[in-house]
Formats: structure tokens, C-alpha cells, sequence
């Protein structure tokens, strides 16, 4: 017996149902995206590595998927450098392209490639499938979607304030109760001078990003293993378990930061965005643990986590000063975000908040009774699909039970039916499959009719 095909780990089937909630899920971010000026781009699943390499971390760079060279990839490789396993070295020179990370990194590259084209400000939104090579878990896939907007171009902190409100907006529309987490680089760079380690903020960043994973204690194992001093790991634990209002934070932090120029500016930038704020319906909280571990951010970090279900961030962004600069074209700034759909996916499920009528592909069937009423039924099909009406012929003239079955395993609202009395009639039986209700209608009635309760 031939085994059965499987997937690779940490990817995902999904179905008719799980397409349609899918596309619930892109449609709403889609809409409210353009509702704010921002235009879509789509850019190749493959980008070479020198375009990727180097840009999101020593961590970032394992978790690249890359791609063999095309042919004979082992070309000019000579039996001893494949006998001493020199993976990393081997990998530079037999893949030459990767899959994409995220969405950020190949904007840049687009902005550079296409700059002559571009009115600036330019505001792109992307919803593509990103790769990571990372450890399947719940929650945690190797291959999702991303759906980013950005506005580069512009240093005005008015684009982070419009990207929150985006967030806040698609949110509600989901019905989903979120907590929006912001914080600056600048701010974390004021902190790892005040406690005297400025050379160490990546290591600091990468380790506090981490807290709500391994803890307190596992970040603090951390910071000493990257060589921190047992001195300086003990200045930093206030400022980790600061707690009260924003504006408490943001006193407190204005004295610890006080001798810090980028932790004051950073703090000016977080209490601007803050203040324009003030009308959202979701939590928005100052959260000086929040570091993104993307190098490439240098102010306004953001992070989104769902309040009613434990799953990790759902959403994340931030602002970034010269990512463009890596490829030729520096002091152009950005700011973005990115929705994690596949978690908004999982989120939606787990509290039930799918409209019904997103799974609902076919809205009404037209039972086949055999080729004369098949004929009656067609132009009839014709006119309900004019009015918008998602419908159709069952394709054999079979049982009326298996026919009635088909309906209800789609979970179709509505079947029409016509006989000999109803073509003689020209006329219909539309039946509710939900009341098992029955009624004899005209078909403009009918199309009237479901159009009105489906």
C-alpha cells in the first residue's frame, strides 16, 4: 500500500471553509488599508540572499530558507569541502536566492529598485506568505501570510499614530479585544546608557524581547551569558518591572533617562503618538520590555496581543530610519506594520467571531429532478447569479435524499425545487433548510427572497 502524502511541518492544508475565513480575515485588512490612502504591491516569494542576509540578526539569519542554485549547484565544489562540512560557507556559495522573511526587508528593496517611479510619501500595503525556518509550535508556522502597510518617506510621526488607528479599526471589525503595546528603540538605547552597556543594545534588546517566552529569570540568564555585568542586570530590573499608568511610566523614565539625549527624544516621540490616541477603543499601553528584535528599528515600536486568548502578538511594527540605505539609497525613513494573519486566523476561531455568513459559500441549490427540469432550472440559475446570488445545479439527476444531504453538509440556507406542478405553474418551491419551511414562488420571488434572508 503506497504511504500516504503528508506536509512539512509547520505548514497547513486548508479547505473551502478555511479558505473563505481566510479571505475574511485579507478582505477587512485590505479594506480598511485602502480606507487610509495605501496602494498594493506584491514582490517574488524569492529574493537573492545578498538582498536578505544580514538584515534581520545573527537569529534571523538561521532562520532563512534558502534555495538551491538552479543545475548542477554542486559545480566547482571539490570533494574535500564537502568532506569537511562547512555548512555556512558551502550554503554562500551553492544558494545564491532565499525565501522571503518578511514583507519589510523586499519593500526596501523595491522602494530603492523603483524609486523613480514613486511619489513619495508612498503608502504600500502587501499581504503575501512569508518562510522562517523556525520551530513549529502553536501559534508559530514556517510558512504564513503578512499583511504589512508602510508609509515611507516621511519622518512625521502623524504616519504612527494613522498606523494605530488602522490597527484599532481592523480589530473592531474582527471584534476582537486587543492590547496595543508601544515603545522606542531610542528608549532602550537611554536604558543600556544609563546602565552602562550603550556598545551591548542589540544583546539587550534580543534578550528583553524574549520575556514574555523564558522570564524574568530566563532573560536575566541571558544578558549574563552575552557578558553583562551582574551590576548592570540589576539596574535594569526596575525599569523592566515598572508598572502604572502611561504617563507614570513616562515621569519616571524622564528622570532615569535624564542624562540620555536619545532616551528623552525617544520619550518625546512616545508621548506625542500617546496623546493623539486618546480617542482609541482599544488598550494602548507604554511597554518599555517591548524591543523587536529586528535590528532595523530605530523609533516607535509596536506590538499587539489579544486579551481574550493566549497566543502570542498578532500584530507588530515600528519605525525604521535607514533601512534603504542598505541598499544605496540612505536617510529615507519608514514606518510600518504588519498583521499576522495566520494568527488572526487562530484567534477568530477560538473565540467563535466568524460572521456565518463568510463560510456560507453556496447561498441557494437547484435540486436536478432530470433534464427537462434541469432546462427549466438554468436560465432561472442565470438570472439569480445577475442578481448576485451565490447558486447551483446539483449535476445529476439522483435521489432526492442524497441531493438534500449535499445541501446540508454545505450548509446551504436554501433549495429550490421544480416539478412537473411548478413548471406548469412557472413557478418554484424555494425550502429553508434552517425552518424546513416551504413555499411556492414565483422566481423573481425567489431570487427577492434569499437575496433578502441569506
Amino acid at each position: 500500500m503506497a504511504q500516504k502524502p503528508s506536509i512539512p511541518k509547520g505548514t497547513r492544508d486548508f479547505g473551502p471553509q478555511e479558505t473563505a475565513r481566510r479571505n475574511y480575515i485579507f478582505n477587512t485588512i485590505r479594506e480598511v488599508y485602502e480606507l487610509y490612502g495605501f496602494q498594493q504591491i506584491e514582490t517574488p516569494a524569492m529574493e537573492n540572499l545578498s538582498t536578505l542576509m544580514g538584515k534581520y540578526g545573527e537569529e534571523g539569519d538561521k532562520l532563512l530558507f534558502k534555495v538551491l542554485n538552479s543545475g548542477d549547484f554542486l559545480r566547482g565544489i571539490c570533494e574535500g569541502e564537502l568532506a569537511e562540512g562547512a555548512t555556512g560557507h558551502l550554503a554562500a556559495r551553492l544558494c545564491e536566492k532565499g525565501l522571503r522573511y518578511d514583507l519589510t526587508v523586499p519593500f526596501a528593496r523595491y522602494v530603492v529598485q523603483h524609486r523613480e517611479e514613486l511619489t513619495m510619501p508612498f503608502r504600500r500595503y502587501q499581504i503575501q506568505p512569508v518562510w522562517r525556518a523556525d520551530r513549529p509550535q502553536k501559534g508559530r508556522y514556517r510558512e504564513f501570510y503578512q499583511c504589512d502597510a508602510d508609509v515611507v518617506g516621511t519622518d512625521s510621526l502623524l504616519s504612527e499614530v494613522e498606523l494605530m488607528q488602522i490597527v484599532d479599526t481592523v480589530f473592531r471589525r474582527f471584534g476582537i479585544r486587543v492590547c496595543i503595546k508601544i515603545n522606542n528603540r531610542k528608549i532602550l538605547q537611554g536604558i543600556a546608557e544609563m546602565i552602562g552597556e550603550a556598545e551591548r543594545i542589540v544583546d539587550i534588546t534580543v534578550a528583553i524581547d524574549k520575556l514574555d517566552k523564558i522570564g524574568l529569570d530566563g532573560v536575566n540568564d541571558e544578558l549574563r551569558q552575552d557578558g553583562l555585568s551582574e551590576e548592570a542586570i540589576g539596574k535594569l530590573q526596575p525599569i523592566i518591572s515598572l508598572s502604572g499608568s502611561n504617563q507614570d511610566k513616562l515621569n519616571t523614565m524622564r528622570q532615569v533617562l535624564a542624562q540620555s539625549e536619545a532616551g528623552q527624544k525617544g520619550l518625546d516621540e512616545v508621548e506625542y503618538v500617546i496623546s493623539k490616541l486618546s480617542t482609541l477603543s482599544s488598550q494602548l499601553d507604554l511597554d518599555l520590555t517591548l524591543a523587536r528584535g529586528l535590528n532595523y528599528y530605530t523609533g516607535c515600536i509596536f506590538e499587539v496581543k489579544a486579551l481574550d486568548v493566549e497566543i502570542g502578538s498578532i500584530t507588530g511594527g515600528g519605525r525604521y530610519d535607514n533601512l534603504t540605505g542598505i541598499f544605496g539609497l540612505p536617510g529615507l525613513s519608514g514606518v510600518g506594520i504588519s498583521f499576522g494573519a495566520d494568527r488572526i486566523y487562530d484567534v477568530l476561531g477560538q473565540l467563535d467571531l466568524y460572521p456565518a455568513q463568510v463560510t456560507t459559500a453556496t447561498q441557494l441549490l437547484f435540486i436536478n429532478f432530470g433534464e427537462q427540469e434541469a432546462d427549466y432550472c438554468l436560465p432561472i440559475l442565470a438570472e439569480a447569479r445577475q442578481a448576485g446570488l451565490r447558486c447551483e445545479l446539483y449535476p445529476d439527476a439522483a435521489k432526492m435524499k442524497k441531493q438534500m444531504q449535499y445541501a446540508n453538509q454545505k450548509q446551504i440556507p436554501f433549495v429550490a425545487l421544480a416539478g412537473e406542478t411548478e413548471m406548469a405553474q412557472g413557478r418554484l418551491t424555494l425550502k429553508n433548510m434552517l425552518t424546513g419551511e416551504q413555499t411556492l414562488i414565483t422566481p423573481q420571488e425567489l431570487i427577492e427572497q434569499v437575496k433578502t434572508m441569506a
